[in-house]
């Protein structure tokens, strides 16, 4: 039997609004299991609970209710941390820093000896189309620029499992091609993939499956070879995201089951 790499049961978080000082549900009873070498998609509208889902899991937040683990280990743990990479929705890099000093840095942190380090930052360089701006100060860069230096950190350790929260965000055409092309260049390498996003041509084009978030929960999951497959119910991933929200609300958010 195939042990899930990322597992979630009845994970709930609640945050309390600052403005309001009302407490609000972000993350409801969410069970959700990632196998080794998938590639898992999250969808869902702006403020759906995405970017908390992808927080709890990396342990970054701790939830209010439920668990959620990593390679085995409570979310957080040290022994999963080292194994995993992270791309934030909005990535933050020391200005003054080169790119190429950037990513020598991120290798640094993980212990990587200078002669793997140096390798690993040229090689992250050239996929993300970086190379020619390697010498460049960061405050330089455009959004595009920072979007994909913070890919080529989030793979630095070569790692089992990618959490991407939003990986195209501020990118043009020709960078969101781009990042498919890695993404789909990771799964040949076998590597587990989870990311949140709401552009659902990027998403139908990569994933073995995917999530839909609403409210907080997970009101749809479907691998998307019976979504796109041909002869299902649902002639695209937009239809079958719709579909999706508009149960929920029509049912005040019940889980519709897999089709």
């Amino acid at each position: 039997m195939t042990t899930p790499v990322i597992e979630a049961e009845e994970l709930g978080k609640d945050h309390i609004s600052h403005f309001l000082r009302k407490r609000f549900t972000a993350v409801d009873r969410l069970n959700l299991q990632v196998m080794r070498s998938e590639t898992y998609g999250l969808l869902g509208l702006n403020g759906a609970g995405k970017t908390t889902t992808l927080k709890l899991m990396l342990g970054l937040l701790r939830p209010t209710r439920g668990r959620v683990s990593v390679l085995g280990y409570p979310a957080g743990h040290r022994r999963a941390l080292g194994r995993i990479g992270f791309l934030p929705e909005n990535p933050y890099f020391y200005s003054y820093l080169t790119g190429r000093e950037f990513l020598d840095f991120a290798g640094q942190i993980f212990g990587l000896p200078g002669a793997e380090r140096r390798k690993r930052v040229q090689a992250l360089l050239k996929m993300v189309s970086l190379t020619e701006a390697a010498g460049t100060a960061i405050r330089k860069y455009s959004k595009g620029m920072m979007q994909r230096l913070g890919i080529a950190q989030s793979l630095i350790n070569d790692p089992e499992i990618i959490f991407w929260d939003e990986p195209t965000s501020g990118l043009d055409p020709i960078g969101r091609r781009d990042v498919r092309l890695i993404l789909l260049s990771l799964k040949e390498q076998g590597k587990t993939i989870f990311f949140n996003s709401h552009l659902l041509p990027d998403v139908s084009e990569v994933c073995d499956r995917v999530g839909v978030l609403h409210r907080g929960v997970l009101v749809g999951e479907e691998r998307m070879a019976n979504i796109t497959g041909g002869g299902g119910h649902y002639r695209n991933l937009e239809d079958y995201f719709l579909d999706c929200i508009n149960r929920a609300e029509e049912d005040g958010k019940a889980v519709p089951k897999a089709g």
